[in-house]
């Protein structure tokens, strides 16, 4: 099943959620995988430096980690081809000064934010929408 493209279609009815927890991204030598992290892991990137691994917070113990992150999905099914679906959202986050570190799944497109700003993310990204139902 394929996720929607219309842009104004998905921002208008994104509904960003935000997970319980906090998460890291941590980075470990390809070659020393730690067997536990990789189990809690819940996304896994290879990169030339070594894997990328974004897990639970209390599971990177003894890990070098990024600071503190807080993820928010927007729920609405969006196709790995839709254009400017990032870029908005992006450029909302961004002129709320807040960073955004996105993964895209099969159904979802997920948002890594500071901490400290969860809910001003929640609220930037929900204004979003509401703007884009109003002048649909």
């Amino acid at each position: 099943m394929s996720g929607g493209t219309d842009l104004d279609a998905l921002l208008a009815s994104m509904e960003p959620a935000l997970a319980d927890g906090v998460f890291v991204f941590a980075s470990v030598p390809a070659d020393d995988l730690p067997v536990s992290p990789m189990r809690e892991a819940i996304g896994f990137f290879r990169e030339a430096e070594g894997v990328t691994l974004i897990l639970p917070a209390d599971a990177a113990e003894g890990l070098a980690i990024s600071p503190p992150m807080r993820l928010i999905t927007l729920t609405v099914h969006s196709s790995l081809e839709a254009v400017g679906l990032t870029a908005a959202f992006a450029t909302a986050l961004t002129g709320a000064g807040i960073s955004a570190n996105v993964v895209a799944g099969f159904y979802h497109d997920h948002i890594f934010v500071p901490e400290r700003e969860a809910i001003r993310a929640l609220e930037v990204l929900r204004a979003l929408s509401l703007e884009r139902r109003r002048t649909a």
